[in-house]
């Protein structure tokens, strides 16, 4: 008899586990059914500010996989159709058709959530205003662009200074949007350390968007017609037309709470290295819903990216399709740019280090793209942190232009396999002056920790 797998949620992580258990097993031997509450499937949402900015043409192109494709693949995938309860014991879901407003129960034999997440909207005065937008999903990007295109002033808000903010930010620059921008850290781009975050401000800056950090936003006011005016951030207020929400997300997983199934300190939820939900056979989960192991500090954390999701995909399908596979963790790579000023950090900032309890040494360097004599050579600062005493690899954050967003991935690669930085000092990468100077940036960094590490070494009795 075949058996019956509800996916819960048909974008990267659910479309990949149920595309990879397809592989496996045909419809004959497991039925795939997939709940779906928006319009799209499979789709890149890392990609919607480059959408809103007109970098991408068409919302189709962010699409890698559509509901007519899935389904020629014999994947029952129901659109609009909204998943509100799990019944644990009772091995079924209860589903409401957003268009028809019917409900169902649907039994499974296994279960997979992947609910992603969703945009924080803290609870203050006028949030939910016509002109307030959160950007999350595809239908999340049409709405705010529907609005840029059908608003008559050219005032925008962006609230917080994360990636979203920060790509944001340059989209409405891009439409011709005056943009303001409040963030309440010290400098944008959290995910770094403040040094490094404020190249992150000059270079908005120069884009000729307003920056305003250490200010928290109080209200959103609106005008007799309900419709967005100004934001209120401390003492002061700033026109709006139009105002980006960009306080980044939390997991989506207020069905998995009230299902009883475990959560994380972040609200993800909990799973061994198989993506199986723990202390339930017959539950798996991921994406922006879980949390997953750090790698560099050893502990839980919730980092929504859409490449861990489509990797989680793979492994849970291998699993619902009665193969295993093992998701070992993270160490935290991501990379982003304003305009030509390319961003990447990997591994722990100088707070994490010191959150896990971890003594560290710090280096920061200047260097070059390519060779200094060579046309195109662009200044670049990386930024490491080693281990005292052992000199282990402990993070590396790069801001630069043309060439180095993509070099974080060395460090990657040396924080997975533990690597110290004297031993980097002898990693065989390529070389020649269109690419690199003969000692690449991230190395000069590595030679520098090892001096750091040594300097500071406390002599052993």
């Amino acid at each position: 008899m075949s058996e019956r797998v509800v996916i819960v949620g048909a974008d990267a992580a659910g479309m990949s586990a149920a595309s990879q258990a397809r592989r496996l097993r045909t419809a004959s031997e497991l039925d795939i059914v997939v709940f779906e509450r928006g319009h799209f499937t499979s789709y890149s949402a890392c990609g919607i500010p480059y959408w809103v900015g007109g970098d991408v043409d068409d919302r189709d192109d962010l699409i890698a996989r559509t509901p007519e494709e899935h389904r020629a693949r014999e994947i029952d995938l129901r659109l609009r159709t909204e998943v509100r309860e799990i019944d644990v014991p009772g091995r079924r879901v209860r589903t409401h058709d957003l268009e028809t407003g019917a409900e169902t129960w649907t039994d499974f034999d296994k279960l997979v959530l992947a609910t992603g997440a969703s945009p924080i909207r803290p609870p203050l005065p006028g949030i939910d205003a016509a002109g307030v937008h959160g950007v999350q999903t595809l239908d999340d990007g049409q709405a705010l662009i529907d609005t840029l295109d059908s608003t008559r002033g050219r005032r925008a808000v962006v609230v917080g200074a994360g990636y979203i903010g920060v790509e944001m930010s340059e989209a409405l620059i891009n439409r011709g949007y005056q943009v303001t921008m409040l963030n309440r850290g010290a400098e944008p781009m959290s995910t770094l350390d403040p040094d490094m975050g404020v190249l992150i401000r000059k270079a908005m800056q120069g884009l000729g968007i307003h920056v305003v950090d250490d200010t928290e936003v109080t209200a959103i006011h609106t005008d007799a017609q309900g419709r967005v005016r100004a934001v209120a951030a401390d003492d002061a207020e700033y026109p709006a037309d139009v105002v980006v929400l960009g306080l980044g997300v939390r997991p989506a997983t207020e069905l998995a709470r009230a299902a009883g199934l475990p959560l994380g300190a972040s609200g993800g939820l909990l799973t061994d290295l198989a993506m199986r939900v723990r202390g339930h056979e017959n539950i798996w989960a991921g994406g922006d819903c879980v949390e997953v192991l750090d790698l560099v500090s050893g502990s839980q954390r919730h980092i929504p990216l859409g490449t861990h999701a489509n990797k989680h995909g793979q492994v849970i399908g291998a699993g619902v399709g009665g193969d295993y596979a093992i998701f070992p963790g993270v160490v935290g790579t991501a990379v982003s740019k304003v305009c030509d000023l390319e961003v990447a950090r990997t591994g722990l900032r100088e707070k994490d280090a010191r959150a896990v309890g971890l003594q560290y040494v710090t280096v920061v360097i200047e260097s070059t793209s390519r060779a200094g004599y060579f046309p195109g050579a662009a200044p670049m600062t990386v930024k490491m942190l080693a281990e005292r005493r052992t000199g282990r690899l402990l993070g590396v954050q790069i801001v630069g232009r043309e060439g180095a967003g993509k070099r974080i991935n060395i460090a990657a690669v040396a924080l997975t396999a533990r690597m110290t930085v004297e031993q980097m000092t002898a990693l065989d990468l390529g070389y020649a002056p269109p690419f690199s100077p003969v000692w690449d940036p991230v190395l000069v960094a590595a030679r520098k920790a090892v001096s750091a590490v040594r300097k500071d070494a406390i002599p052993i009795p």
